[in-house]
């Protein structure tokens, strides 16, 4: 492709409550099997990018092993390749990254070095599948100077909580409203940008020459009667997992039929680093319905519309229902959990009772002894 790729990373959100306390949004455990920046980078993949810049900053050290290796995407060539850049104290600079312009621009030899005309630039913390060729072929049809991802939400849906395009006939966005208080428009800014990689770099050197550090707010939006900036609307899956309610949401989504038909059997694949486990294992007299079992499940009780993360233990009477069970995580026998998330590496006591009432999601998190002593 003649594109170079460039993921986000590095931010944090407040409202993933205690679930960003230990790992970085990209990282999170989705679908089971896989982690939020998996479905990113098997979109660069697909798209044969062949040299991709990951930049992480905030709780990085789960994400950066995940991505100790560049294989389960394909990325490992003699030429080009996957490149994990973290904030690096200079004597030019001694910052952390202060926006996402910023941290484009303390990498920007990262541009400079490379010799594809194109950049494309995507959040880590999102779940979809896309061909990027074909937002470049928007993008050079349009002669547009960048090109916005976006996408046309349900008319009852929230919104506010995303950057809102307002377009014109000939899909140039000519309203950019970051998070607006009342959003005027249901089209969303899903995250995805195209830009010729020599304007970028233009960009980014007036930004920090004028102290600016945001690609939405100090580019984007300050440009966009100035530069010529066309939307790209996808018409499919696409979901951000910013808040505990998206996070749910999303993983709930993989137990309906189609969900699990395109990401799983439809092309192409979603690729992600392999754990080397048995696969879920169901003892005698269990229940499961509905529900998303990943490797090294040991299940003993009643599972109802739940999603299990790898290495998941149900111990005997138990009844799991509507909920998230992330990695690693003991259930003691007769523990009754429904409307949670279960933290990783928690170890839920036996005769434990967890409920979320209300709408409101309970992230239960214990460090009980695993096992009795002899």
């Amino acid at each position: 492709m003649r594109a170079i790729g460039i993921i986000l990373a590095g931010g944090r959100s407040n409202r993933m409550r205690e679930l960003s306390r230990k790992r970085a949004v990209c990282a999170m455990p989705v679908a089971g099997s896989y982690q939020s920046i998996d479905f990113a980078l098997s979109s660069m993949e697909y798209s044969r990018i062949q040299k991709v810049a990951v930049l992480t900053q905030f709780n990085s050290r789960s994400l950066n092993e995940h991505l100790s290796s560049s294989k389960w995407w394909d990325f490992g060539r003699k030429q080009g390749g996957m490149f994990l850049f973290t904030p690096s104290f200079t004597n030019e600079n001694s910052s952390w990254y202060r926006g996402t312009a910023d941290a484009i621009a303390q990498n920007i030899s990262f541009l400079k070095n490379s010799h594809e005309p194109y950049v494309v630039i995507a959040s880590g913390d999102c779940v979809y599948k896309m061909d990027y060729n074909q937002v470049l072929e928007y993008h050079v049809a349009k002669r547009a100077d960048i090109t916005v991802v976006c996408k046309d939400m349900p008319a009852d849906a929230n919104v506010e909580r995303y950057g809102t395009v307002v377009t014109d006939a000939d899909g140039r966005i000519t309203g950019f409203e970051e998070k607006p208080i009342i959003a005027h428009s249901n089209t969303i800014s899903c995250g995805i940008y195209v830009i010729r990689r020599r304007q970028l770099i233009e960009l980014l050197e007036r930004c920090e020459e004028e102290g600016r550090f945001d690609f939405v707010q100090d580019i984007l939006i300050r440009y966009k009667d100035v530069k010529r900036i066309c939307a790209y609307r996808m018409d499919s899956y696409w979901s951000n997992i910013a808040s505990v309610d998206d996070y749910f949401r999303t993983n709930m989504d993989f137990l309906k039929p189609e969900v699990r038909d395109y990401f799983f059997r439809q092309y192409p694949e979603i690729h992600s680093k392999v754990a080397d486990l048995p696969p879920a294992k169901f003892n005698v007299h269990v229940s499961v319905r509905n529900s998303l079992l990943s490797s090294g499940c040991i299940i003993n009780g009643t599972v109802d519309d739940c999603v299990l993360f790898q290495k998941v233990y149900v111990g005997s009477n138990c009844v799991i229902r509507n909920s998230l069970i992330l990695n690693d995580v003991y259930i003691g026998d007769n523990t009754y959990i429904e409307n949670c998330i279960v933290e990783s590496d928690s170890t839920i006591p036996s005769n434990s009772y967890y409920k979320g009432e209300n709408g409101i999601r309970i992230i239960a998190e214990e460090k009980g002894e695993r096992y009795s002593r002899m």
